[in-house]
């Protein structure tokens, strides 16, 4: 990622972080209407889900000028998520939603700049997030 992009991403989630439980729970929403299959992966507390998504996207995208810093915790999400029955083809779809919803957050703010950021991010934590997964299986 450039640091342009690393900016864009990080300005744009200070704007949808204040909608917080409210925008990853319309991120599921999104994801179950795209595939309702990956719903029975998630039988838990949704609320409770919601907030350790919102924690973990604070997370990672505060760290992006320090990757080396979040590839271990990202490292050890993918390998927690292979766990749970997430394969490689799973990403795709989480990351159309994780975009679909953003577009909903931001909207007009919501600009190609920042669509290609935002998709250079998750490509970003999702390759390492399946590197992680693989060497589990492996």
């Amino acid at each position: 990622m450039t640091p342009n992009q690393i900016d864009l991403v990080q300005r744009s989630w200070a704007q949808v972080a204040p909608m917080g439980e409210a925008a990853v729970l319309m991120f599921y929403e999104r994801l179950f209407f795209v595939d309702p299959s990956l719903r029975i992966m998630f039988r838990g507390d949704m609320k409770r889900q919601s907030r350790k998504v919102l924690e973990m996207m604070s997370f990672t995208v505060d760290g992006l000028n320090r990757v080396h810093e979040i590839v271990p915790v990202v490292q050890s999400l993918g390998r927690r998520h292979a766990e749970y029955g997430v394969r490689d083809e799973h990403y795709g779809i989480v990351g159309a939603a994780l975009l679909w919803t953003l577009a909903q957050g931001l909207g007009s703010a919501f600009t190609p700049a920042v669509r290609e950021a935002w998709t250079a991010a998750y490509a970003l934590l999702a390759d390492t997030m399946k590197d992680a997964a693989a060497k589990v299986a492996a």
